[in-house]
């Protein structure tokens, strides 16, 4: 969850290093810290977002041409300076950031402390640290050694950088369970935790494998893996820009992701969707398909919003390819005993690709002879890795914690493969297939009409922004469109939302409906359209304030609503794309109106690869 960026090189590190920390932001911001060796090893954090670390830094020496910085989620020992990254080893040699958890860091900790070592912060990091300091002094071996020792010892999650007074040009990193991403320049190296610090530097990237050690000191890299067995470097181009990854006049982050959806749906169509000659082109199934056309079971395991693309996904795979759908949250799915049968396919959905409960649920099914189909956002994550086959959904970075395109680009994907699958079972007739080919197609611009008629949900957010429970309703393939709606609004507004089937409202929701209560009911034309309309009914008897998003033209639930957003019409296998898209402008909308910084809810971070 946190994020770390190093530098080594013949420029001077701070500036890179502060920029890379602003562009990591996003993976946490309790508190943050730099440390930067030249004449001298120097270390400054401070609680709190980076801008209160800049602050700190003025007038300060921030000479040298190494350096590493940290953006802290806070695990172990709440946020303040002293638990804020880089952490400096009791003789004060060694400075260390890490992402990531040491779950056996009690055990090591009593031996330290029987030891005399003494600690100033809370954190498992510093533990390490100190553990690797004193297994370099008690075997009078090198650092690189100590380090490989250490690890193999440690139980965990992490991804470090560590550097030494002792040599003062050289960055030792390694990984296991979290991201690791080094950028190759011109005699210099960039370290981050994704590509987004790295991207105005340079283009060629290696993304570091679990288990792997680097050593990087200007014009030289040794990749090696804990066995001290040299790796050779895979050099990968990065397929991003620099405008990506800023705001481009937008005032968050999280309303440019919004307004990039026609464009990222569309990009994740284009060279796959093919109406022109009723083709659907994804290599990842094309090579596949016996094997998914015949699956007895899919299991779909995601976490957050990538779960409640895989409840849609459930109800497009049943319906278009009649193959028996599981979606499981991985969080869970991990410590299961799961029944793994020969043939059984798992799709892994993940926007980071590098998720920690869904990359440990991949490991163990994997071991049970599963075939895993990974779909993530980010080329040459550990889950695209990890699996047989997949997909990119091609949403470019996104940057905003709270998850948009990404979730459109997801649900997109999974259409396509539904379609597609669907149509090679011969579960699907041909016309059926190619008109929700064209349905699929038309998404970018009626996503674009929604976005262009935004002042009534920004009035509709200003009504209830001092709401302090929101109702979210759906039934069918909308029902997991509420659940997204409701958890968007919390993510952002700190309102408490739930989200429901429509059809359960009577099993115990509709108690909590009175005159304060506004109910946000997705009511756009499908099967389910007439139990809807008795649903919003039910709530308007009660005094409930009823928010509907309806398709263009309703002349029903528009009569009888407190506030309507409309929207074009479209095909019900369809309109999750579009009916999703209100739910997060009203989102952004209300946390705004709140005053608060949507692109950075507190206690969330973007990408959870820490249990």
């Amino acid at each position: 969850m946190c994020g770390i960026v190093g530098y080594t090189g013949n420029k001077q590190a701070y500036p890179i290093v502060i920029k890379g920390l602003q562009r990591l932001e996003y993976r946490g911001y309790d508190s943050a810290g730099i440390a930067l060796l030249g004449s001298s090893l120097k270390i400054y954090k401070k609680k709190g977002k980076v801008s209160a670390l800049e602050k700190d830094v003025i007038g300060k020496d921030l000479e040298g041409n190494t350096g590493i910085g940290h953006t802290r989620w806070a695990t172990h020992g709440e946020p303040n300076d002293a638990n804020a990254h880089p952490h400096q080893s009791q003789s004060g040699r060694l400075a260390m950031i890490h992402n990531g958890i040491i779950e056996n860091y009690a055990s090591i900790k009593q031996e330290l402390l029987l030891k005399d070592y003494h600690f100033t912060s809370d954190t498992d990091t510093e533990v390490l640290l100190n553990f690797i300091e004193d297994v370099q002094y008690n075997n009078e071996c090198s650092l690189e050694e100590a380090i490989r020792i250490a690890l193999k010892r440690v139980v965990g999650a992490y991804c470090i950088l560590l550097i030494s007074k002792d040599e003062p040009e050289t960055i030792y990193a390694a990984r296991k369970g979290s991201p690791l991403v080094i950028g190759v320049g011109d005699g210099e190296y960039f370290l981050a935790s994704d590509a987004s610090p790295i991207i105005e530097y340079t283009k060629e990237v290696i993304y570091v494998n679990d288990f792997e050690m680097a050593i990087v000191r200007p014009g030289e890299l040794i990749l090696k893996n804990l066995g001290n067995e040299k790796q050779t470097p895979f050099i990968t181009k990065l397929d991003m820009e620099l405008a990506a990854i800023e705001k481009g006049g937008f005032e968050h982050f999280m309303l440019k992701e919004i307004y990039d959806q026609p464009d990222t749906v569309f990009d994740c169509q284009r060279g796959r969707l093919l109406p022109e000659t009723g083709q659907i082109i994804m290599s990842g199934i094309d090579n596949n398909m016996d094997m998914l056309i015949n699956a007895p079971r899919i299991i779909i395991v995601a976490c957050g919003t990538s779960w409640h693309a895989g409840l849609i996904a459930e109800y497009w795979i049943e319906e278009l390819c009649r193959i028996p759908v599981e979606v499981e949250y991985a969080s869970e799915f991990r410590y299961r005993n799961p029944v793994i049968n020969k043939g059984d396919v798992i799709i892994a959905i993940s926007q980071s690709g590098e998720t920690a409960d869904t990359l440990v649920a991949l490991e163990n099914v994997k071991k049970q002879g599963a075939f895993i189909f990974g779909i993530v956002n980010v080329v040459g994550s550990s889950i695209a890795r990890m699996s047989h086959a997949g997909a990119y959904t091609h949403a470019g970075p996104e940057i905003g914690v709270a998850s948009t395109k990404a979730f459109t680009a997801q649900l997109t994907v999974l259409m396509m493969m539904a379609l597609k699958i669907g149509y090679a079972k011969k579960t699907i007739a041909y016309e059926r297939y190619y008109s929700l080919m064209v349905e699929l197609v038309a998404v970018p611009n009626k996503i674009r009409q929604i976005i262009k008629n935004v002042a009534g949900i920004q009035r509709i957010a200003k009504k209830y922004k001092d709401a302090n429970d929101f109702l979210f309703l759906g039934r069918g393939y909308n029902f997991p469109i509420a659940l997204e709606g409701a958890l968007k609004l919390k993510e952002v507004s700190y309102i408490h939302a739930e989200g429901y089937p429509a059809a359960e409202m009577k099993h115990g929701p509709i108690a909590l409906v009175d005159e304060t209560l506004p109910v946000v009911f997705v009511a756009t034309r499908d099967t389910y359209y007439q139990k809807i309309v008795s649903n919003v009914q039910e709530i308007k008897a009660r005094k409930g304030k009823i928010i509907a998003v309806v398709a263009e033209g309703d002349d029903v639930i528009t009569h009888i609503a407190n506030d309507v957003i409309a929207i074009p019409d479209a095909d019900e296998l369809i309109g999750p794309l579009l009916n999703v898209i209100p739910l997060q402008l009203l989102s952004y909308y209300v946390g705004i109106e709140k005053g608060l910084d949507v692109d950075k809810p507190r206690n969330l971070a973007k990408s959870v690869t820490v249990e």
